[in-house]
């Protein structure tokens, strides 16, 4: 079933909406639609899980939501404002300000400690550096790295290297939170603190969160989950099963990107 952007907010004013949006992109030989037509309502304090194989539109639709891409048509608001006709200061200060934005390859800089790493979006907005090391240490130890701030990303694991990520985030304490694949470099047990760190985020500050994986355990984690298929949003039956096993053979066919 097409979810319809009236089903999915529960009647509470939206945070973030997507209203029939489409992204298309040029390939060598032929042009391909990774956002068919999306409408989508995310509200305050609200955390959605976004499920799908490789090359559904999941990543896409997480950088039009940021404002870092921008749709070919249909329109991305947040808190009313249209994200999608932002200048490009404007696009900037909302990932600064509004958005906490957690890549699946972590962007951190090498050879510049956790500590350093996880201050940088603070220093970008603005906050001098004491201040931006001491919110940047809060998130570190909130995340199990109160250990290894001083240390660069080439001597941590690929999960702690995540998490510094995490921590950067969320250390502007971002009222939209945009996880791709958050979990995807953790254990199941650090996964799932991770995501409930996430949900009692936007549950205590009534941010929202919009969390992509593959993985049905942290789905089920979220307040509502849905599945993005070939570009185009459908709701999956509480009981669906075939979300893993889809996502798993698409990856091992490499087809597409997410």
């Amino acid at each position: 079933m097409e979810a319809r952007s009236s089903d999915l907010s529960g009647g509470q004013d939206a945070a973030l909406e997507l209203e029939d949006v489409v992204r298309h992109y040029r390939g060598v030989t032929e042009e391909v639609t990774a956002v068919d037509g999306v409408s989508l309502s995310l509200a305050p304090g609200e955390m959605l899980a976004l499920q799908g194989p490789s090359g559904s539109g999941k990543t896409t639709l997480l950088q039009l939501s940021a404002a870092l891409l921008r749709p070919d048509r249909g329109r991305v608001r947040y808190r009313g404002r249209d994200v999608s006709s932002f200048s490009e200061l404007q696009a900037c200060e909302y990932l600064l300000r509004d958005v906490g934005f957690i890549h699946q390859t972590f962007h951190l800089l090498p050879r510049v400690s956790a500590l350093e790493n996880a201050s940088m979006k603070l220093l970008l907005g603005g906050i001098g550096t004491r201040g931006a090391e001491t919110r940047a240490q809060e998130w570190l130890e909130r995340v199990g790295l109160g250990d290894r701030l001083g240390h660069t990303p080439e001597q941590l694991s690929g999960g702690e290297r995540q998490r510094v990520a995490i921590a950067r985030a969320l250390a502007s304490e971002p009222q939209l939170i945009l996880a791709d694949e958050a979990t995807g470099n953790l254990d199941s047990a650090r996964s799932r603190e991770v995501v409930e760190l996430l949900r009692g985020i936007a549950r205590e500050r009534g941010a929202s969160v919009l969390l992509v994986t593959h993985d049905a355990e942290v789905a089920a984690l979220a307040d509502r989950r849905q599945l993005l298929r070939d570009g185009k949003l459908e709701t999956p039956a509480p009981d669906d099963r075939p979300l893993d096993g889809l996502a798993h053979a698409t990856e091992v066919s490499g087809a597409g990107t997410s």
